[in-house]
């Protein structure tokens, strides 16, 4: 893990094989295999990685990031952009301000304007008690209290606390916690854990239970999204 910190330079971290996480402010972002995460200048954040992790850097200049997105993303890495990382990658530093390596540099700035971010964000709500609450559920995503009770933990009532729930996160608490678990899901996959051992781990019904929620959130298997750098 590295310690929380933050840059100049926006990053763009591409993942060849295995899985990281990077925590921010705004929440947790997730990149398996073949995704890529932007971070933009200035944001503070700790990278954690979650296996044997091979990963590529790019770096982009404060003055160059400001046409990319404002917030941190996840991105799928299409054939192109992967093409386009790997011959920018083979030029020597020194030579990557003008010339061919400055022309394929605008072609990469180019697909991160236009590719879509992908659904691998767990946002954190702010105001402490709701914090502290979803730091515990994040912690024990098997083991999660009901509306009621988290409301009551919380010392508000459930409307108020759905209400503040949605305005920080953006999502009903319900939604949130289904982000967990699929967000663990992902991490656990990822470290070689079978689908059996993830969907027990997490409370789910059975396997089949696991797999019908994570292909709807996804739109493909657990076994076809690590496989095949599937699109979502």
């Amino acid at each position: 893990m590295n310690g929380w910190h933050a840059h100049d330079a926006a990053q763009l971290f591409h993942v060849v094989t295995g899985s990281l996480a990077i925590d921010t402010e705004m929440g947790t972002f997730f990149a398996p295999p073949e995704r890529a995460f932007w971070l933009p200048p200035r944001i503070a954040h700790q990278t954690r990685y979650l296996t044997d992790t091979e990963i590529r850097f790019i770096y982009v200049g404060y003055e160059h990031a400001r046409e990319l997105p404002e917030t941190p993303q996840v991105i799928q890495v299409t054939t192109l952009l992967r093409a386009l990382i790997l011959e920018f990658m083979s030029f020597a530093r020194h030579d990557t301000a003008d010339g061919p390596a400055a022309r394929i540099a605008a072609v990469i700035l180019d697909q991160l304007k236009m590719l879509p971010a992908a659904p691998l964000q767990l946002p954190m709500p702010q105001e402490f008690r709701l914090r502290s609450l979803c730091e515990g559920i994040v912690r024990c995503p098997a083991h999660i209290p009901t509306l009621a009770d988290a409301a009551a933990g919380c010392a508000m009532s459930v409307r108020s606390f759905e209400r503040r729930m949605k305005s920080e996160t953006g999502l009903s608490f319900r939604s949130w916690c289904r982000q967990v678990k699929l967000f663990r899901a992902l991490e656990m996959l990822s470290g070689g854990q079978s689908v059996s051992e993830v969907s027990h781990r997490l409370g789910y019904e059975g396997p089949s239970a696991f797999v019908a929620t994570f292909k709807k959130a996804f739109g493909v298997t657990p076994g076809r999204y690590f496989s095949s750098g599937a699109s979502i």
